[in-house]
Parts: C-alpha cells; structure tokens; sequence
C-alpha cells in the first residue's frame, strides 16, 4: 500500500531550542528541547516524559532566516499536543498542533 502524504503545509527539519510551558494541575512547568521538524501549523519535539493529549501548551523559539524569509525572529506558539509516542531509546516524541502564534516586540535578529 502506497504511503499518501497528509500533511497541509511544509515541514521543516530544524533542530531549533525551544522552551515548551504547560499547566500540571495548578503547577506551571517548563522544558527545554530541541525540535525535530516544524510547520505553520505543528512543532515536533522530545522529551523524556509525556504530556496529556489535549494539554494547552506554549512553545518559544527563535525562527530562523530559512523560515522568514527576513531576519530570525523570535516567537511564541500556543496550541495542544496531539500525541506523544514512547521511542525506542525511552524518549517521548511530542507532536503539537497550534492554534495561534504571535512574533515578540522587538525580536528581529534575536538570533
């Protein structure tokens, strides 16, 4: 059987820092990753734990020049993660979609 492609928009394999925030019950959390790969409307990432599908997230990061066809630009997206699948070497890859993203006052060239 074929593999037929769903994805809506270009996918970018960047390994971009990026800082991930979420509420656990009345805790905020916050982590550290890197990217794997991103598009206009999701960022796949690993972390060594899993958060709930549903869970309101934010990630921040620095877009580069590739991406904005201008400056790198620093930004944060909201959304919620779609899924998380346990990997071979016990890493957790955290697929997002976003909903919203809005660029930081004052980011340009941020990287």
């Amino acid at each position: 059987m074929p593999f037929k492609e769903r994805r809506r928009a270009k996918r970018f394999n960047f390994e971009l820092p990026v800082t991930v925030r979420w509420r656990e019950g009345s805790q905020q959390r916050e982590a550290h990753t890197v990217t794997q790969d991103m598009s206009s409307g999701g960022v796949y990432f690993f972390l060594p734990y899993r958060i709930p599908e549903g869970t309101a997230i934010e990630v921040e990061m620095t877009v580069p020049t590739e991406i904005t066809r201008g400056p790198s630009k620093r930004m944060v997206c909201r959304g919620r993660i779609r899924r998380c699948e346990l990997k071979a070497d016990e890493r957790v890859g955290v697929a997002t979609v976003i909903e919203k993203y809005e660029f930081l006052p004052g980011a340009e060239d941020a990287a």
